[in-house]
């Protein structure tokens, strides 16, 4: 017999996740806090994930467990949602593992803050650092996105949470919908969509779950989650963003001139936002008209009351760069933005 009004939903969709999946149900299972119930969603695996769920289902009263056919995660993920008796939902993956104390701390920080929409926590990397390099710096990164101010600036530049660690309020899912399928990062989105609406976000300063990185975790392999389909994905909630931050009267430019970050910056163009010019710092760019519009040196940041887009390759220009600004009292938020 399940638990009728559970205080926490763990939704936690898996597909051919056989190998994994025992791991991440026994660290749920195993939480401190004990008032919840765990959704599993097999989505058509051919493995022998369903029968594992029908185990857990057997063995424990707080397992309910689903079966579809295979739709990706984004449909399993939303099938988990439609299934949920809780106020707050906890998402879960099959290929990693909750602290036991994750659930009661995340339950105790949101009936504190009831103006927090969406809770993340720090996480460890659980991947190898030489050789998945640039994934294990993105995990430091988001680990230093704590306040909903941190966050808010700075989620244009690449999705703020490991998706695996979040809570958020169930009615937030009835007010602004679920995830998007398709070809794009369904929780990146999902972030994004919410937060347009005036969502805040926070993420507790504990690490809390153990983010795997095994070769075929579909943020590695998925189509949705290619580069391109980030940037199509973000660039309209980045121009809503512009036109409600942005007044009409100053300019736009946007920092990197290379071929790439035009490309991307372009984007922008096809919902309203006027671009003026390329800021680069390379003399030999400088003065040439690319794309209809002229690249000019930093100093223009000073010659006139603009606003500057920043799409750079990697943390590193985008910390020389914020260093920078900083210099010159230039603000993020006020008089530029970080979007990649």
């Amino acid at each position: 017999m399940n638990i009728p009004n559970p205080s926490v939903s763990v939704v936690l969709p898996v597909f051919n996740g056989a190998a994994t999946l025992p791991t991440a149900v026994d660290s749920i299972l195993a939480q401190s806090f004990t008032d919840f119930e765990l959704i599993l969603v097999d989505d058509g695996s051919t493995d022998c994930t369903l029968k594992i769920v029908k185990r857990y289902v057997a063995q424990d009263e707080r397992v309910r467990g689903f079966t579809i056919p295979h739709s990706g995660v984004a449909t399993a993920a939303n099938a988990g949602l439609s299934k949920v008796r809780a106020p707050l939902i906890a998402r879960m993956d099959a290929d990693d593992y909750s602290m036991p104390e994750r659930l009661a701390q995340q339950v105790t920080y949101m009936h504190g803050h009831p103006e927090i929409g969406i809770l993340g926590t720090c996480v460890k990397f659980g991947g190898n650092r030489e050789t998945a390099g640039g994934y294990a710096r993105y995990v430091d990164w988001t680990n230093t996105l704590l306040t909903p101010e941190e966050i808010r600036l700075r989620r244009f530049q690449e999705a703020p949470f490991a998706h695996p660690s979040t809570m958020y309020r169930t009615k937030l899912v009835d007010r602004f919908g679920g995830y998007k399928t398709g070809n794009l990062p369904e929780d990146y989105e999902l972030w994004l969509r919410w937060m347009s609406f005036g969502v805040k976000a926070a993420k507790l300063p504990t690490t809390l779950l153990v983010w795997n990185d095994p070769p075929d975790r579909l943020s590695r392999t998925g189509e949705q989650c290619t580069v391109d389909n980030f940037y199509k994905m973000k660039s309209p909630y980045l121009a809503d963003w512009l036109h409600k931050n942005v007044s009409p009267t100053r300019r736009i430019y946007v920092i990197g001139a290379g071929k790439t970050s035009r490309q991307r910056a372009l984007i922008l163009e096809q919902y309203g936002i006027v671009i003026t010019g390329w800021i680069d710092v390379d003399p030999n760019k400088i003065g040439n008209i690319v794309n209809g519009k002229r690249v000019v040196g930093r100093e223009i940041l000073e010659q006139e009351t603009c606003f500057a887009i920043a799409y750079l390759a990697g943390h590193d220009a985008n910390d020389q760069l914020e260093e920078f600004m900083h210099t010159k009292g230039y603000k993020l938020g006020k008089d530029y933005i970080l979007a990649s």
